[in-house]
C-alpha cells in the first residue's frame, strides 16, 4: 500500500456517498490506520451531486483539504457521469474507478474517455433493490472498494457494518456487499 490512498465518492444528496466514506474510514481505523472522511456539500436538496472523502494512510495525515488528485473514484449514480467532471485528477496507471453500472468497463472507459488506470463496475442497484427492496448503492460500493483497493477486508467491514446499522439492516448491508464485491467487474 502507497502511505496514503485518497478516495472521492461522488453521488447524490441522500444516496449515502459520506455514509459509505464513513464506513471505510471507520473500517480503516478499526484495522489500525490514520483516516479522514468528510462530505463536501451546502444546502443542496435530495438528489443534487455530493462529494465525500476518504483519506486512509499508515501514517498521520497533515493534510486538511477536499481530494483534488484520488487514487480512486467512486460514483454511486452513473447519470452523474454525464455531468460531473467524475475523471478529474485520475492520471497514473493505478488509480481506479469504480461506477455503479450494468455495463462493461471497457465500455465505461470508452464512454469517459479514460486511458489510465482501472475502471471497475457492479450492478449495485439490482443488487440493492435484492437485499433491501431500494436502490440505496454505498454499501454495494464499498464491496467494491474492498475487491479493488484491499485497502480493508470483509470481516471488518462486516463488523464496522454491524455496528452502525441494527441486526437486520446490518445483515442486508453485508449481503449487499459481498454480492458486490463477488461481481465487480474491471479493465
Amino acid at each position: 500500500m502507497k502511505k496514503m490512498l485518497e478516495f472521492r465518492w461522488h453521488g447524490r444528496g441522500g444516496q449515502g456517498a459520506w455514509t459509505a466514506s464513513e464506513l471505510l474510514a471507520r473500517t480503516a481505523l478499526s484495522e489500525g490506520k490514520y483516516i479522514q472522511s468528510f462530505p463536501e456539500f451546502g444546502p443542496e436538496r435530495m438528489g443534487a451531486p455530493v462529494t465525500a472523502f476518504t483519506r486512509i494512510s499508515t501514517e498521520p495525515i497533515r493534510l486538511h483539504c477536499a481530494v483534488y488528485d484520488p487514487d480512486v473514484v467512486i460514483v454511486l449514480d452513473s447519470t452523474l457521469l454525464k455531468t460531473v467532471p467524475v475523471t478529474s485528477g485520475i492520471n497514473r496507471e493505478d488509480d481506479i474507478i469504480i461506477i455503479n453500472s450494468a455495463e462493461e468497463p471497457a465500455e465505461v472507459r470508452k464512454s469517459l474517455k479514460v486511458t489510465v488506470g482501472t475502471v471497475w463496475t457492479v450492478p449495485a442497484t439490482e443488487i440493492a433493490l435484492k437485499y433491501l427492496g431500494a436502490p440505496i448503492t454505498n454499501t454495494a460500493l464499498l464491496g467494491v472498494v474492498a475487491k479493488s483497493t484491499n485497502i480493508v477486508g470483509l470481516e471488518s467491514i462486516e463488523k464496522t457494518v454491524h455496528g452502525r446499522f441494527k441486526q437486520q439492516i446490518a445483515e442486508k448491508n453485508f449481503a449487499v456487499i459481498k454480492q458486490a464485491y463477488e461481481e465487480a467487474k474491471s479493465e
